[in-house]
């Protein structure tokens, strides 16, 4: 999925955007640091993970006790997990880059790590103001 593929899914995502938040591969493609990702991961407060599980989205339970939904081939719910803040892209709530490099650091794959270093020299460019 390209940026404007997410963000067509994320509009057609009925459920109140103060409740969940972009995280993984889609956030990365949303700042711009990644061309494409696989699917969606969203982050929900409890709330919208309660609501989820009462219209009958099947879950599987964490052994931190938190829930994960699987809503479609494209979008995985995953709840309470955030690192740092959020922050907006486009009007679309998005862990941070902070918080990204965190869950990255604790998922710690191999491709978490590129990500990370992606990660690291986007925030180089910007802050260097480099376009590269």
């Amino acid at each position: 999925m390209r940026k404007s593929d997410v963000l067509a899914k994320l509009k057609e995502f009925s459920y109140d955007p103060h409740e969940y938040w972009v995280v993984a591969g889609a956030a990365m493609v949303l700042y711009g640091i990644r061309e494409e990702c696989s699917d969606i991961d969203l982050g929900c407060m409890k709330k919208l993970a309660d609501e989820l599980e009462e219209k009958g989205y099947l879950y599987k339970t964490g052994s931190d006790g938190n829930r994960c939904f699987r809503i479609d081939n494209d979008i995985e719910i995953f709840e309470n997990w955030l690192r740092d803040s959020i922050t907006h892209v486009e009007g679309i709530p998005v862990v941070s880059l902070n918080g990204l490099i965190e869950m990255k650091q604790e998922l710690g794959r191999e491709k978490d790590l590129r990500d990370i270093r992606l990660i690291l020299a986007y925030m180089q460019r910007e802050l260097t103001g480099d376009q590269q």
